[in-house]
């Protein structure tokens, strides 16, 4: 989520204001070494690829803003948020990636920094690679994983975010619906807001809203991110040196990168990405397969598709675009017309879980309704269970209470089911299929624009109108 801090940089550059103003502001900078020792790292590709990590570091936060913005509790000194950040080669397009923080990862063979026990390599959740060899461990695991070379390292705390968006005048963000997490203490209504520092903090960490859980909050960090570059871009920031200075100042004086990313770096970007605009940034998560899958000793993590995951990061080394060009989303715009038109609901179908019951006699039929929710988007887990009891004579969805809109979103596809909370059942939702099933109906999240193998979006695409 701070990432945006050091993302926004880049972006600043892209006015090619001068040396004059730039040269110095990469003396605020803490470094770090990310890359010492490493060996058999990946192919360098085309283009910069860039590991952004934000961090829960919370030691420069006020005991009022602790308070307002609900940030107390210890750190676990460990990453909240985790993006690959790539900067084509031409300067013309820059492609973020959220990886969640619980993904499943194989950790290398390291030495802990703490307590300077070696360790074999073992799994772990993605985000636990920082806790356990800081920097350099993360961009190991990273490249591991993705296969992409890591060219610089960033890495922002709650202090520094805040702090960043305060300097560009806030941003904007509009919601179609309420939006309130009691965690965090996010409290939208529907519409248009302009959220400072801290409320946009409170918005990019926000988790416990539906049942999308990190899904849902890396695509809000996702509109944060593309506001805050339009706000930079159109807010007069680029073109004037002073308030350049000033925000570049701000968003760098805690900032932690690698020895190579300075003055030079700032300025060779501000002379190719002049004209940089939402539409010039495109953001996707990367594909998932198993959103609780279960690890001994770890607990429930989120397991990738492989196969599609594979395809994304290959995308990335070759410097492709991930978000389709107009003229495909046209021509897939124009396709989908002839389809069945599908129910807008508030919760996107893929970050639902849902385990299929046979309520009935009919032999197949809980494989039938699995095949058919997964078709329309649901995340099944493709092991449908025959129900106990006497036969259904209603479609039945279980659901725990906090996960109620993601319930909301399942019932849609089975019209006139039955809808009941059960304390307790967890992320998982349950359908036990009665006699009056007659179908699924198809569903799409309200968030349209995401098209492609990779279903990526374009800046402008989720900034307010």
């Amino acid at each position: 989520m701070r990432m945006a801090t050091a993302l926004s940089v880049t972006v600043l550059a892209a006015g090619g204001i001068g040396h004059a103003v730039v040269t110095g502001l990469d003396t605020g900078i803490t470094r770090v070494d990310p890359f010492k020792d490493m060996k058999n790292r990946p192919q360098a590709g085309h283009g910069m690829n860039v590991l952004v990590v934000g961090t829960d570091g919370r030691d420069r936060i006020t005991p009022e803003e602790r308070a307002k913005y609900r940030l107390g509790g210890a750190p676990c000194h460990c990453t909240d948020t985790v993006m690959l950040v790539h900067i084509s080669e031409d300067r013309e397009r820059a492609s973020v990636v959220s990886l969640p923080r619980d993904s499943y990862a194989e950790m290398p063979e390291h030495t802990d920094l703490t307590s300077g026990k070696k360790h074999h390599a073992h799994p772990v959740k993605l985000n636990a690679a920082y806790a356990e060899g800081g920097p350099s461990l993360t961009v190991r695991t990273v490249e591991s994983m993705t296969g992409v070379k890591i060219d610089h390292y960033l890495e922002v705390d709650f202090a520094s975010f805040m702090r960043t968006v305060d300097a560009v005048g806030g941003v904007q963000i509009c919601t179609t619906r309420p939006v309130k997490d009691s965690h965090t203490g996010l409290d939208l209504t529907a519409g248009t807001h302009e959220l400072d520092g801290g409320q946009a903090l409170q918005y990019v960490r926000s988790r416990h809203i539906d049942g999308a859980a990190d899904i849902g909050r890396m695509q809000r960090q996702q509109r944060f991110l593309a506001a805050l570059i339009e706000r930079i871009t159109s807010g007069g920031v680029l073109f004037n040196p002073v308030r350049f200075r000033e925000v570049a100042t701000t968003m760098l004086s805690s900032v932690r990168a690698d020895e190579d990313f300075g003055t030079d770096q700032l300025l060779a970007l501000s002379k190719a990405m002049r004209g940089f605009t939402p539409a010039s940034s495109e953001f996707v998560s990367v594909p998932i397969g198993d959103m609780s899958f279960p690890v001994k000793g770890i607990g429930s993590t989120v397991k990738w598709d492989a196969a599609k995951a594979q395809k994304l990061f290959q995308a990335l080394r070759e410097d492709r675009p991930l978000a389709p060009a107009s003229s495909s989303a046209s021509s897939s715009s124009s396709s989908s017309a002839k389809a069945p038109k599908a129910v807008v609901v508030d919760v996107a179908p893929r970050t639902v879980r849902v385990q299929v019951y046979n309520g009935t006699r009919t032999d197949g039929l809980g494989r039938k309704v699995d095949d058919a929710l997964r078709g329309t988007g649901f995340d099944t887990t493709r092991t449908p269970m025959t129900g106990a009891g006497k036969e259904r004579a209603r479609t039945l969805v279980e659901y725990d209470p906090r996960w109620d809109r993601s319930a909301k979103t399942l019932a849609a596809a089975l019209p006139g089911a039955e809808l009941r909370a059960v304390a307790r059942r967890g992320g998982t939702l349950r359908v036990t299929v009665g006699a009056d099933y007659k179908g699924v109906t198809a569903v799409r999240a309200e968030d349209a624009g995401r098209a492609g193998p990779f279903e990526a979006v374009t800046g402008d695409r989720v900034v307010c109108p």
